[in-house]
């Protein structure tokens, strides 16, 4: 029997769990600092309200051992970025993951560098089959 799938983060949890991939687990003051370099208006109250929450939700785990409570989040990054990406290419793509390279690599979005590091990846696949 399978987990059942945790919900989808909304745009604000999202940059938390990509700070906390970031600093591993850390308590709401360590995110908060971290998210300051980058939103400079972010209040401590709104990041420990946000951490609190997505625990509720089941997106991050707490350890309540110690008086600061410390967040980490439920799932691997990887895992989150693949649940997101298959829900992307079947909402904008119509289930195509060619669709979504296509217009990756047609919307600039694809420097020089990472282009050769998917042709390379391509020509490996191609070896083995």
């Amino acid at each position: 029997m399978t987990a059942p799938a945790l919900p989808k983060p909304t745009p604000s949890e999202l940059e938390m769990l990509r700070l906390l991939y970031a600093l591993g687990p850390a308590t709401a003051k360590q995110v908060h600092a971290a998210a300051l370099e980058t939103r400079p208006e972010q209040t401590y109250a709104n990041v420990l309200r946000l951490l609190q929450v997505m625990h509720g939700k089941g997106l991050l785990t707490r350890d309540e051992s110690a008086r600061a409570h410390v967040y980490a989040p439920a799932q691997a990054q990887d895992a989150v970025q693949t649940s997101l990406l298959k829900d992307l290419i079947n909402k904008a793509f119509a289930g195509s993951g060619k669709a979504l390279v296509m217009a990756a690599l047609r919307g600039g979005h694809v420097s020089a560098r990472e282009r050769a590091e998917i042709q390379a990846l391509l020509d490996e696949d191609n070896g083995r089959a």
